[in-house]
């Protein structure tokens, strides 16, 4: 009787196909002269990593957070900041994005989790408003308009400032990024993680201690989105209060939701459908928002699984089809 496997079904290789693809724009944009859609897809896969950040505390962990633009904001003004004063060592800008929002995630992390459910979320919320109107009020650096960029960061004599090198960096955090997060899910801390998600009580009965474990990923998740935020500062070669905005956090839930909660392409599916169906829209017409919102409630009505839910069916559906094949050529 034929083998039959889903291991390799759509919800892995058509990400995989879309990792590849993305690969190859670079080489297509260098090539056609498309210096505005390698930028645009530079500023998806940004997008993604910060989306794959926050999947680590919301998908694995639980963590409803409205709050993590404030690490996006900080990652963005770790390269502002400094480069303000003449300084372009892009290793400088890294520990600074490291440091803050290492510091600022374990503070801001700790005082959360003392909560849970809609205190969890309100409190995150309210720490990123907190950063947002801190960053207003700092006139000398353009307050609310925010401040270009002079000095874009340096890692030995690779100046992110330029798309294509920004594109590719970009490109490597995302695929280390997303692999690390493959192997973290199946690991003991990402399954005591999952477990806490479920029932942190359990958890804690068996001799694990699940708000350490949801602090540590709360940090992490941190980080990651501060080093996203200061790719797009290197980006736009801009740094604004708005990428601490409340909207950003629900963007990127949103696109979360979208791709599927707690799985490892999730946020690059859901980051790419979101991104590229803003862009769509706005192309076709004017009233883009309406259509935007009916297409996200459509997904999101799919449930937490989202597009790898949908590719997962399809996987299903073609396989269930193929054994029925097998059976009825096995049978006498």
């Amino acid at each position: 009787m034929a083998r039959i496997t889903t291991k390799w079904g759509a919800s892995t290789w058509v990400p995989l196909l879309l990792l590849v693809l993305l690969a190859l724009v670079p080489a297509w944009g260098y090539w056609a002269g498309e210096t505005f859609y390698v930028a645009f897809f530079a500023r998806m896969i940004i997008y993604a990593i910060a989306a794959l950040a926050l999947n680590l505390a919301l998908g694995y962990g639980g963590l409803i957070s409205l709050g993590h633009a404030l690490f996006f904001g900080l990652g963005a003004y770790s390269v502002a900041l400094p480069a303000f004063y003449g300084i372009d060592s892009g290793w400088v800008h890294l520990l600074v994005c490291i440091v803050a929002c290492g510091v600022v995630g374990y503070i801001t992390g700790a005082i959360s989790l003392r909560t849970s459910g809609i205190g969890f979320i309100m409190i995150t919320l309210a720490f990123a408003q907190m950063g947002y109107f801190l960053f207003v009020s700092l006139k000398q650096y353009g307050g609310d308009d925010g401040t270009g960029i002079e000095h874009t960061s340096r890692f030995f004599g690779l100046d992110l400032g330029g798309v294509y090198a920004l594109y590719i960096t970009a490109f490597v955090v995302l695929v280390l990024a997303t692999w690390w997060m493959a192997r973290l899910r199946v690991a003991p801390f990402g399954m005591a993680l999952r477990g806490a998600r479920q029932n942190a009580r359990r958890v804690n009965a068996v001799g694990l201690p699940a708000r350490k474990y949801l602090l540590t990923a709360y940090v992490i998740s941190a980080i990651l989105c501060g080093i996203a935020g200061m790719l797009l500062a290197n980006l736009t070669a801009f740094a604004s209060p708005s990428t601490l905005s409340w909207i950003v956090s629900g963007d990127l839930v949103v696109m979360i939701v979208l791709g599927g909660m707690g799985t490892v392409f999730g946020p690059l599916l859901g980051a790419m459908a979101f991104m590229g169906l803003e862009e769509i829209m706005k192309s076709i017409t004017d009233h883009w928002m309406a259509v935007f919102g009916l297409a996200i409630v459509v997904i999101g009505l799919m449930g937490k699984a989202g597009l790898v839910g949908l590719l997962q069916s399809v996987s299903q559906a073609r396989f269930g089809k193929a054994a029925q094949a097998a059976h009825k050529e096995a049978a006498p």
